[in-house]
């Protein structure tokens, strides 16, 4: 990694390899002077690996294992430039855009990431300093966006099922029914998947076509079929999910 003392440094925190290794990509391309000394897996690698190195800028997911992004940089010793990533669907969104933060929504779109390195470069070349992130972090660590669905009581014949949602492979609509396919039961749930879909965390589980939502956490293989469509394979199971045109570029950079 270059040591010119004209580059500006950065860190990519980022759980998800795919999303890291896209990410370092079309930074590297679209700002060549841009250094990415590092990339971190999860929080508290985040925490340590941006306070041994003092980089510029950090570009930090939200939500990472260990650790969350926001508390990364509540802790850490000294102020970056920071630009959270996160996967907050848009609605969810208004708290970061209320306290004029810079962030980027999974998977990043080229002119949203163009904007946000042009917005980069005006402030490390003018060296401003910044953000002052002590009063936002308390706010959005202390507000209650979410409560997110973590269990769901499903049937299977006479029995009622406790399925913890970090088990569901993915969700299927199925008349005014919701099919839920996960790793040891399949069952059903009287709830239309437009509601579950508001309900779930969107870290972990996203729309791919009107009537699926899929764990992004179990997808094993994106593939392009013989019509140019995207399909997922997903693990422990030998069918494919079809990807609609409409969600089609969420996948194509992953």
């Amino acid at each position: 990694m270059s040591q010119s003392e004209n580059k500006v440094r950065a860190i990519i925190a980022e759980d998800e390899g795919l999303l890291a290794r896209d990410l370092n990509k079309r930074l590297t391309a679209a700002w060549p002077e841009l250094d990415i000394v590092a990339m971190a897996r999860n929080g508290p690698e985040a925490l340590q690996t941006i306070s041994d190195l003092k980089p510029d800028i950090v570009f930090l997911d939200i939500q990472m294992p260990g650790m969350t992004g926001l508390e990364v940089a509540q802790r850490l010793p000294f102020k970056p430039h920071i630009v959270f990533v996160t996967a907050y669907s848009e609605h969810a969104l208004a708290a970061f855009e209320r306290d004029a933060v810079d962030y980027l929504l999974k998977p990043a779109q080229d002119e949203r990431l163009q904007q946000t390195i042009d917005r980069l470069k005006a402030r490390v070349s003018s060296k401003a300093p910044a953000q002052d992130l002590e009063a936002m972090l308390n706010g959005l660590l202390n507000r209650k966006t979410a409560n997110y669905l973590k269990w769901i009581r499903a049937g299977v014949g006479n029995t009622v099922h406790n399925i913890n949602v970090d088990d569901v492979l993915y969700f299927e609509a199925e008349d005014k029914y919701t099919r839920v396919i996960a790793r040891q039961v399949e069952s059903l749930v009287r709830i239309a998947i437009s509601e579950l879909d508001e309900q779930l965390d969107p870290e972990h589980f996203q729309r791919v076509h009107r009537g699926t939502i899929v764990n992004l956490r179990c997808i094993k293989a994106i593939h392009k079929n013989d019509l140019g469509n995207l399909e997922l394979s997903i693990e422990g199971r030998s069918e494919k999910l079809a990807v609609s045109r409409a969600h089609a570029p969420n996948f194509r950079q992953m």
